[in-house]
């Protein structure tokens, strides 16, 4: 089988190999792919590997080889589902690889809200301890989170670890998800969006990206969140109106923010969350950490080994 990986270096720069991939037939890898060379790189190529390389309708059309799609990923909006699917064409995903990765770094955000640890470091290294009248000093109220609420919106894997973690620094935990869950009920009290939203002093995002979930944090539920709430977003930058959470921030009805994810990756440089002091953003590296990558790189050789067999795995347009 002829694989074509089209965008491999944000999943391998370097540290892991395509062994996976390369005992199961004829192997390509390209770093990344311009839009105008994605059907010229694939050629005759059946089994196409992808991340976020887009495959159209016109590149479905312009190389009928393609039997099988992968995605490094468990997202596969870059893919046309029905334009493979009216062909046949099996496009497979990676269901769950970082769940503790991705909870952790959400972890992470919030524990660099509340200390400033970086910032604190480098004061030091700059010389301000060692200048310092008094045998301590800190540039930012500090806060501790045992006593505090966390408000988690979409309780599936991800959200389930998370509140895991929040509980474990004695938060209480709440949910909204529209499917309640027995796992879940031991961890979080299921509660309306807008009990969470009133109730919360940290909102962490963890749902897919939806219609309906577009947008979910914006002027409107903002104004119900309480007074200097903490929002995180790890999940999906679209879930978030980024004008009405700048102006949040600079108003200081959100204390502050800590995202991995924006609207458009890479962010464009009028982002207007970008100027606001009180926002941590990180450039979408919640999935990144090696363990969780040499995760993804087996499910993903073995989504297509299962092809290979006659009996796909993890296909999302069955």
């Amino acid at each position: 089988m002829k694989i074509v990986i089209l965008d491999g270096y944000t999943e391998n720069p370097g540290d892991l190999t395509w062994d996976g991939f390369e005992q199961l037939g004829q192997l390509k890898v390209y770093d990344r792919t311009p839009k105008d060379q994605v059907a010229e790189r694939i050629g005759d190529g059946e089994a196409i590997i992808v991340n976020k390389t887009a495959l159209t309708e016109e590149v479905f059309a312009a190389c009928p080889s393609i039997r099988y799609v992968g995605v490094l990923a468990t997202g596969y909006n870059v893919v046309d589902i029905e334009a493979a699917k009216k062909r046949g064409i099996p496009v497979c995903n990676i269901p769950a690889y970082g769940t503790g990765a991705v909870a952790q770094m959400t972890m992470a955000l919030l524990l660099e809200i509340c200390h400033h640890v970086g910032e604190h470091s480098n004061a030091v290294k700059e010389g301000e301890w060692s200048d310092c009248q008094d045998w301590c000093f800190w540039k930012h109220p500090l806060m501790e989170l045992s006593g505090k609420t966390m408000g988690i919106i979409g309780f599936g894997r991800i959200g389930q670890a998370v509140g895991q973690l929040a509980k474990a620094f004695g938060m209480e935990v709440l949910a909204y998800d529209p499917y309640e869950r027995e796992n879940g009920k031991a961890i979080a009290a299921y509660v309306t969006r807008d009990q969470l939203l009133a109730r919360a002093d940290v909102i962490s995002l963890h749902c897919p990206l939806f219609p309906d979930t577009k947008g979910i944090i914006g002027r409107e539920t903002i104004g119900k969140m309480k007074d200097g709430v903490i929002i995180l977003n790890t999940s999906r930058g679209p879930l978030v109106d980024e004008e009405a959470l700048a102006e949040a921030l600079n108003s200081g009805k959100v204390y502050a923010a800590g995202l991995d994810v924006v609207s458009e990756e890479p962010i464009r440089k009028d982002n207007p969350l970008l100027s606001c002091s009180n926002c941590l953003i990180t450039p979408h590296i919640a999935w990144a950490p090696l363990e969780s990558r040499k995760r993804l790189m087996e499910i993903a050789a073995a989504n297509l080994e299962a092809f290979i067999k006659g009996k796909p795995q993890n296909v999302v347009n069955p």
